[in-house]
C-alpha cells in the first residue's frame, strides 16, 4: 500500500488563506444581518453634532480606528483618532461639547478606554460603541452600541484579532458611506479633499484648468488673416476661435487650416474663408479626462478645445467661456 502523498507547503498555505477568507466573509454576512435601528441612530447622532467624530481604540482596534477616522474625514465627516493612552495624559482636551465619540473594543472591557468613557459621560458627549461585548461596560455606558455578532476569530487559537477587526473595519466603511449619502456628498467635494493622488486627478473638471477672459484667442469673421496670425501667436494656443457679432463661436482656425490655405494667398483671405466651421467644444463641468479624450480620440487630433457653459451645450453656435489646452490636462496629472 502506498502512503498518501503529503501536501506541499504552498498547497497548505492556500488552504489556510481560503479558510481565513471564508470565515471572515461569513462574519461580514452575519454582521450585515445583525444590523438594526442602532446603526441608523448612530448615523443620526453623527450628523447631529457640530464638531468632529473622535475615534479611539486600543491595540488592533486602535489601528482600525485610525483608518476609520481617516475614511470619515476624507468623505465629508470631520474626524480624528485619539490614542486612549494619550487621552489619559492630556489628549482628552481634543474632545469638545460639539463632538461625538466612537470607541471600539472587541471585548468592551479595554481598561485604557475607561477615562474616555468617564469623560464623555461627565461632559455629555454622545458616545457610540463598536464591540462584541453586549454586556460590557463600554456597551452599557454608550448612548448607542453597535454590537458585533458572536463569531470566532480566524486564527487557530481563536485569539488573534482577525474576524473581529474585519467586522469593525467594514462597519466603519458602512458608517462613512451612509453619512456620505445622507449628506449628499458630491464628486466636487471629494476632489477638494483629495487634491493629490490619482483619485483627485481623475475628478479635475475643465472649469478648474481652462483659460478665460482675454486669454481666449478670438477673432471676428471678417478679420484679415494677418490679424488672425497675430492673435494666434500672441495667445500661444496655436488656434483662434471665430465669433460673430453676438459673441457666438461659429468656427475655429488651427495650424492645419493655415497649412491648407498657404498656397492660396493666405494673408488676403478673411477668417471666415479659412476657418473650419462647427468646432468641437467641451462643457465647463466635464471632467478633464473627457476633454483629453475629445482631443486625442477624434479622427483629427486636437491640442485645444473651446469651453462652453453647460446650458449652451447643443446650441448651433454657443458662446465660448474658456479654452483648454492638452498641456493643461497633462499638467493637472490627467492621463
Amino acid at each position: 500500500m502506498t502512503k498518501p502523498q503529503a501536501q506541499s507547503a504552498p498547497d497548505v498555505d492556500l488552504q489556510v488563506a481560503r479558510r481565513v477568507l471564508a470565515l471572515e466573509s461569513e462574519a461580514l454576512s452575519e454582521l450585515a444581518k445583525s444590523l438594526d435601528g442602532a446603526f441608523a441612530r448612530a448615523v443620526d447622532t453623527i450628523l447631529g453634532v457640530e464638531g468632529r467624530v473622535i475615534v479611539s481604540g486600543m491595540g488592533k482596534s486602535g489601528h482600525i480606528g485610525g483608518k476609520m477616522a481617516a475614511t470619515l474625514a476624507s468623505t465629508g465627516t470631520p474626524a480624528q483618532f485619539v490614542h486612549p493612552g494619550e487621552a489619559s495624559h492630556g489628549d482628552l482636551g481634543f474632545f469638545t461639547a460639539k463632538d461625538a465619540a466612537l470607541l471600539m473594543s472587541n471585548s468592551g472591557k479595554t481598561q485604557e478606554l475607561s477615562d474616555i468613557i468617564a469623560f464623555t459621560r461627565r461632559a455629555g458627549i454622545p458616545l457610540i460603541a463598536i464591540t462584541s461585548g453586549g454586556d460590557s461596560a463600554l456597551a452599557q455606558h454608550a448612548d448607542i452600541a453597535l454590537i458585533l455578532p458572536p463569531v470566532g476569530e480566524a486564527c487557530p487559537m481563536g485569539m488573534a484579532p482577525t474576524t473581529s477587526t474585519t467586522m469593525m473595519l467594514a462597519l466603519g466603511d458602512a458608517l462613512a458611506v451612509a453619512l456620505m449619502e445622507r449628506r449628499g456628498f458630491t464628486e466636487d467635494q471629494y476632489r477638494v479633499l483629495h487634491p493629490g493622488g490619482s483619485l483627485g486627478k481623475r475628478l479635475v473638471r475643465v472649469v478648474d484648468i481652462m483659460h478665460t477672459g482675454t486669454e481666449i484667442p478670438l477673432v471676428a469673421p471678417e478679420a484679415h488673416m494677418s490679424e488672425v496670425l497675430v492673435e494666434m501667436t500672441s495667445k500661444h494656443f496655436g488656434c483662434a476661435g471665430v465669433v460673430d457679432p453676438t459673441g457666438s463661436l461659429i468656427g475655429v482656425i488651427t495650424d492645419g487650416d493655415l497649412r491648407r490655405h498657404m498656397q492660396n494667398e493666405l494673408l488676403k483671405r478673411t477668417a471666415r474663408e479659412v476657418m473650419t466651421p462647427r468646432p468641437t467644444m467641451v462643457r465647463a463641468t466635464a471632467l478633464g479626462g473627457e476633454a483629453l479624450r475629445l482631443m486625442t480620440e477624434s479622427p483629427v487630433r486636437k491640442t485645444c478645445l473651446f469651453v462652453v457653459a453647460d446650458e449652451d451645450v447643443g446650441k448651433p453656435a454657443p458662446k465660448p467661456i474658456g479654452i483648454v489646452h492638452i498641456h493643461d490636462c497633462l499638467r493637472a496629472g490627467i492621463a
